[in-house]
């Protein structure tokens, strides 16, 4: 009988349930309720918990804070989407339960749950039932109760709990229709059992590949020539503690390690709350412990020299790089009292949002949803006092709050555009002499004025809004749910319209994405226009993918 997990078993049993996620992620997708071409839940999931599973990965024999901290600050900056961001909060209030433990047993492990559930329904403004939430809820009331009766045994334990999940997560079309209707359990919830499963799988002893999808950078840490790029290997593995003089909050840790990024690889990060633990392979050891004494005193340093050839050579251009580099960054954005942040996609929308004076596009929306750390890269390098942050979809306005709490030296809004149609009215109705917070609800208040309508495609069968639908069918999907269905993409369009009018909307406008001509644009908008003479019909090219149309009534 095992009756306690200590850091290293936990730490393998966190890489298993994340490459059992990751192994699940496309079946996970499937489970979207609408069967459209971007369900992207389980790769929300999959890459937030990867950024914490990176850092957790690099480490060698972790005691329980660093391992903590590891999950804890990964999962936050890593958090995409909804589902994303709920299981960085599950994994946040679940770690900051057990920092202090040397090894956890069954109460424990029921504390723990607990603390999660609860730092998750706060996280969210409107906790809905019938989600991931219901399931994580589920499985710390059957801890509890087995907790209280005195088990022990923590392999009965977990398959107890996964048993009494499972059952949660098979009620959940029960408490949402949609789900019933759509013939599937909550997506969210399914990834979070597969984060268990696989966890308890490697509690049993499984044989599993605990080795991780390599993440590629495209962000060039230098520009040389092809030869030497090719001869590239950081020769110098270095490590090191920082015994903190100073604060050392997430956005410290982002850009502790995009500065790392710049000067090597092999970067793991630890911050635990008074000392961060440091591994980076680079050329110059010295610059890595120079931007360390920036945040306190160093101890436990160790540096290995890796590889002795084109030393000199690499360093000086490593050098020649980031002074390029910085000089660019200083000219790149004066200063300025207001900034403004947008999520989009396509060329057409993007070249929209900078022509009313967005200053930073953050690519992504229906196919990608941006991470946390995404929105304070973007936050960082807008140069302003007060930052206005448009997600411009509904799945990303919990990773944008999330990147508001971060932000200390900046006044962060976030004004909770659910569509890009909603995010140019928003910014139209911005007025320079008001205040953050009147503009803020000046905004939030316009937005409810914009319906919005976008066509795609379905990539299952299935029955919704008690509309039959084929795969292949074109669907025009309102702000509450699918409003047309058909094997036409301009009549899905049109009817789609049809069903968003009524007699107070003056204006129409038409944003057509890369798969449409422009030919069959126009003749939809000729079409809408005879069919309300009285409204104003603007019709733009937007680019962007998977959505043939998105279309706007205000």
């Amino acid at each position: 009988m095992t009756n306690t997990i200590d850091a290293k078993l936990l730490a393998k049993m966190f890489l298993a349930g994340a490459k059992n996620l990751e192994s699940k992620k496309e079946w996970i997708n499937d489970l979207n309720v609408f069967p459209v071409p971007d369900g992207d839940t389980g790769t929300n999931m999959t890459l937030t918990i990867m950024a914490a599973a990176k850092d957790v990965s690099g480490m060698d024999n972790p005691d329980m804070a660093f391992l903590c901290k590891a999950i804890s600050s990964g999962s936050l900056r890593g958090a995409r989407g909804n589902s994303g961001v709920i299981l960085s909060q599950l994994f946040r209030g679940f770690t900051k339960s057990i920092r202090e433990k040397d090894a956890l047993t069954v109460p424990d492990l029921a504390d723990a749950m607990e603390k999660a559930v609860e730092t998750a329904y706060k996280a969210v403004m409107k906790p809905k039932e019938g989600t991931i939430l219901t399931v994580a809820k589920g499985a710390s009331v059957r801890a509890r109760e087995l907790a209280e009766e005195g088990c022990e045994d923590l392999s009965f334990f977990l398959d107890e709990v996964i048993k009494y999940a499972d059952e949660v997560l098979e009620q959940t079309p029960e408490m949402l229709p949609v789900l019933k209707q759509a013939g599937v359990v909550d997506s969210g919830g399914q990834g979070l059992m597969q984060v268990l499963k696989g966890a308890y799988d490697c509690f049993l002893g499984k044989e599993i590949d605990l080795s991780l999808p390599e993440v590629t950078h495209v962000k060039p840490a230098m520009n040389i020539d092809a030869q030497a790029d090719a001869d590239i290997k950081f020769g110098y593995c270095t490590e090191f503690i920082i015994l903190l003089s100073k604060t050392f909050n997430i956005k410290h840790e982002i850009d502790f390690k995009e500065y790392l990024e710049s000067i090597g690889d092999s970067i793991v990060v630890v911050a635990d709350d008074d000392v961060v633990k440091v591994h980076v392979h680079t050329n110059d050891p010295g610059l890595a412990i120079q931007r360390a004494l920036k945040y306190g005193a160093l101890s436990n340093m160790k540096i290995d020299n890796m590889r002795l050839e084109h030393q000199e050579k690499l360093f000086k251009m490593e050098e020649a790089a980031k002074e390029e580099s910085a000089a660019a960054q200083d000219t790149q954005m004066p200063h300025k009292d207001t900034g403004f942040i947008a999520v989009s996609v396509g060329e057409g929308l993007s070249e929209i949002f900078k022509g009313l004076g967005v200053d930073y596009i953050i690519e992504g929306g229906q196919t990608m949803n941006p991470s946390t750390e995404d929105m304070l890269n973007a936050i960082d390098k807008v140069n302003a006092d007060t930052v206005y942050i448009l997600p411009n979809n509904k799945n990303i306005i919990l990773a944008a709050n999330q990147a508001q709490t971060l932000v200390e030296d900046k006044k962060v809004v976030v004004i909770p555009t659910k569509t890009v149609p909603q995010g140019i009215t928003a910014v139209i109705n911005y007025v320079p002499d008001l205040s953050a917070e009147e503009n803020a609800e000046t905004m939030s208040e316009e937005i409810k004025n914009v319906k919005t309508g976008q066509v795609t495609y379905a990539v299952r069968d299935t029955m919704i809004d008690d509309k039959e639908i084929k795969e292949g069918d074109y669907m025009g999907i309102g702000d509450a749910g699918i409003l047309s269905v058909g094997k036409d993409v301009s009549e899905v369009a049109y009817e789609m319209v049809a069903d968003m009018m009524d007699d107070s909307l003056e204006l129409i406008s038409i944003y057509y994405g890369e798969d449409v001509s422009e030919e069959d644009a126009e003749a939809l908008k000729d079409r809408i226009e005879g069919a309300y003479p009285s409204c104003d019909v603007e019709l733009q090219f937007g680019g962007q993918p998977i959505y043939y149309y998105i279309i706007s009534a205000e």
